[in-house]
């Protein structure tokens, strides 16, 4: 009784795989849907924003107001190749990289 169930489970198993075959071609367009949703929804998306970032950092000038990603708020004293040197208080002045500014709020006049 025990060989027959195993003899039938094989079989089961053979028929099993040649449905497989096609089934990948069914569900193929299914892939690419779903690519095409998280692309359109997560993917686009962040590259927008990377852009928007890249293009804020590019224009940094000598006294914006800017707040770095831990949250520091100061104003740009020096603008270097990679780094940005912020005064966030009377007489303290912080070196960041660029990329930890998060956000520019607003330029000031020139003093």
């Amino acid at each position: 009784m025990f060989l027959i169930t195993i003899a039938l489970a094989q079989g089961a198993k053979d028929v099993n795989a040649a449905q497989g075959q096609g089934s990948f071609i069914v569900l193929l367009p299914m892939y690419l849907i779903i690519f095409l949703v998280f692309y359109f929804l997560l993917i686009k998306p962040q590259q927008k924003k990377q852009k928007e970032h890249q293009k804020i950092i590019s224009q940094l000038k000598k006294n914006d107001e800017v707040i770095t990603s831990g949250g520091i708020h100061g104003t740009v004293i020096n603008v270097k190749d990679n780094t940005v040197v912020l005064r966030v208080d009377d007489n303290v002045k912080i070196e960041f990289q660029k990329a930890a500014i998060a956000n520019v709020e607003k330029s000031r006049k020139a003093e």
